[in-house]
């Protein structure tokens, strides 16, 4: 790692830690590609079991570095190809989370603005501080937020979405709870606290049934309904026929904590 974002691994939990104080931890290349490797590896480690994201300083994450985007207006395309490279690469990260057989829960203080918004509702969990504050500003700047739609409007109400999209204005913790952006909000004194509980007990776990769930739930969002059911009813057959199932429901019948193998 450069220092833009710091690893820590224990008991099953990798916490990735933006640490770009002077960006307010903007999604810049090198913190997306920082990211982006480290998603990558924790999704074959073996010893990873959940993934928190969380920020230093008084924002989780102020999305697109504009400066950085400002300075490619000097291309000779005037950033055209730069733009799209960008892009590319934001939505690759975005793509990661969800598709990372880990579960991964965002642990959110301060401004999340842009992006940064974008990133929180693409993770699995958000839990947010009191204190915290989102914003998709955009519009304000003649920038229509449109890759943080994307994620905004698979996870708020339509209504509440565009209401953060058009307006550009700042939501307080309770907005994002009452949107839907956040599962909760809890003082910013226990918000660490309580996103290791609640990591601990994801831990707890079978991988291989936690896998086999996050997969299942994001592929059949956007099937039609019978063919969701169909899809699920192959899904828990399978799930059925692994071996952690046969160990879960004996231990279950026996009154016995389970043990799991992880075996795929």
């Amino acid at each position: 790692m450069s220092g833009l974002l710091q690893s820590a691994l224990a008991g099953g939990v990798l916490r990735l830690t933006l640490s770009d104080a002077a960006t307010r931890n903007s999604l810049s290349e090198a913190m997306m590609a920082e990211l982006q490797s480290a998603l990558d590896t924790a999704a074959t480690n073996g010893q990873v079991r959940v993934i928190v994201l969380a920020a230093e300083g008084p924002a989780f994450s102020s999305g697109h570095n504009l400066k950085e985007i400002t300075a490619h207006r000097a291309d000779a395309d005037k950033g055209a190809t730069y733009f799209a490279t960008l892009f590319d690469a934001c939505a690759r990260l975005m793509l990661s989370v969800v598709n990372n057989p880990k579960p991964v829960i965002a642990e959110v203080a301060g401004l999340t603005s842009a992006a940064g918004c974008q990133l929180v509702a693409t993770c699995d969990l958000a839990i947010a501080a009191e204190g915290a504050r989102f914003c998709t500003p955009g519009v304000n700047i003649g920038l229509f937020c449109s890759t943080p739609m994307v994620a905004l409007s698979r996870n708020l109400s339509s209504k509440h979405a565009m209401e953060m999209l058009l307006t550009g204005d700042i939501f307080g913790a309770e907005d994002a709870l009452r949107f839907g952006l956040v599962n909760r909000v809890v003082p910013a004194a226990t918000l660490t606290e309580t996103v290791v509980m609640l990591a601990a007990k994801i831990a707890s776990k079978s991988m291989v049934t936690v896998k086999t769930g996050k997969q299942a739930f994001y592929r059949q969002q956007d099937m039609p309904l019978a063919d969701a059911y169909a899809y699920t009813a192959r899904v828990m057959t399978e799930n059925l026929l692994k071996r952690d199932a046969e160990e879960g429901i004996a231990a279950f019948i026996a009154k016995r904590e389970p043990h799991w193998t992880d075996e795929p």
